[in-house]
């Protein structure tokens, strides 16, 4: 694979990359630039993580990158994901990776790591502190929406103010070239880079991903202000969160939850805009298959298999697809596509089990 080959696998389907030209610069470089993807394990994995990162990183790896997944569990004691209890939060990142697995991510292929695995060095502490003082208490407060809390709370404990020094130390102490995420965090990313050349430490390239909408789409009623940005306050506000009702598909679902949740979903005629149906084949479908065949009867018009987002968007706003028809065939191809997740568990059911029983008793 090439230069330019390796720079479009890496570059197609991400939203922002800070900078391409460094990105360029460090693939001529080296053949495995060291990258990552940092993920808090705060319960079931849905498919903005599960497809959108999970085939981000793919590329990566494809790419040539020597590829770290980053399983945060401090990050997310500090965020008091799973009632903030370790034992739980661990249980989770065992699980994690045996999504990832069923997703097609070979585990030799990646290096899992543990926050805590560098949590009990002096150096990465001495990284955390020295961020801390390279940067105002006021800059720091306003990169928390990187733990998805909205930048004027007021309830937030003092622990979470070290969140995002150590997001930005992690990929330090991780000696990166790398860090991937969603647009959501970029603030974290922004912060390391400006605090890189102070440090003496690598300045990484940052790529971020789109934020999958939730299942809600545009009826979604947005609370809250996470960014300045009103484009990007909007996309962080509407993401799918399994954390709220009716908003998101698991990756273990069964076809039948995954088919009633896509039924279910905001998918109004001829509406492209606010469209979570939609924007499953626009961030999933069609770029980890290569083609979206949508099945409707012949008296209108018949089964058609689309190869561009363009043509499926044009074919639903002029009404010639209807919302039923983009459902059932959506719902089917996703299923398919989740297919390795549920072999996997069929194989192994305890780790799925286990985070059952943890969200059952929360």
């Amino acid at each position: 694979m090439d230069l330019q080959q390796r720079l479009e696998l890496i570059s197609q389907g991400t939203q922002e990359i800070i900078t391409k030209e460094e990105l360029e610069e460090l693939l001529q470089a080296t053949r495995s630039p060291r990258a990552y993807w940092g993920f808090e394990p705060s319960g079931g994995m849905h498919i903005g993580t599960g497809l959108v990162c999970g085939g981000k990183i793919k590329d990566m790896i494809d790419a040539g990158c020597d590829f770290t997944i980053l399983l945060a569990d401090w990050h997310a004691w500090i965020n008091n994901k799973l009632g903030g209890n370790l034992e739980n939060i661990r249980a989770c990142g065992e699980y994690m990776k045996q999504c990832f697995t069923g997703l097609g991510i070979p585990p030799d292929k990646v290096t899992y790591r543990w926050t805590s695995d560098h949590a009990g060095e002096i150096d990465y502490w001495a990284k955390v502190v020295r961020i801390g003082k390279l940067n105002s208490l006021q800059r720091i407060w306003r990169a928390l929406p990187i733990m998805g809390r909205e930048m004027d709370a007021k309830d937030i404990e003092a622990a979470a103010t070290f969140y995002p020094c150590m997001q930005a130390a992690d990929i330090f102490q991780l000696d990166l070239d790398i860090a991937c995420a969603g647009i959501d965090q970029r603030k974290a990313h922004i912060l390391a880079r400006e605090s890189a050349q102070k440090l003496q430490a690598k300045k990484p390239v940052s790529l971020h991903t789109p934020l999958l909408m939730s299942l809600m789409g545009a009826k979604m009623e947005l609370t809250g202000a996470f960014d300045e940005n009103p484009a990007l306050n909007a996309q962080i506000g509407m993401k799918m969160a399994k954390s709220i009702p009716g908003s998101s598909i698991l990756v273990h679902d069964t076809p039948e939850d995954i088919k009633q949740k896509i039924q279910s979903a905001y998918c109004p005629p001829k509406e492209t805009e606010g469209n979570p149906v939609l924007e499953i084949v626009r961030l999933i479908l069609l770029p980890q298959l290569g083609r979206a065949e949508m099945e409707r009867p012949t008296k209108y018009g018949g089964s058609a298999v689309f190869e561009s987002y363009q043509e499926i968007e044009e074919e639903y706003r002029s009404g010639k697809l209807h919302p039923l028809d983009l459902k059932n065939s959506v719902g089917a191809l996703l299923s398919a596509r989740l297919e390795g997740v549920r072999e996997e568990f069929r194989r192994n059911p305890a780790p799925l089990e286990r985070i059952k029983a943890i969200e059952i008793t929360r």
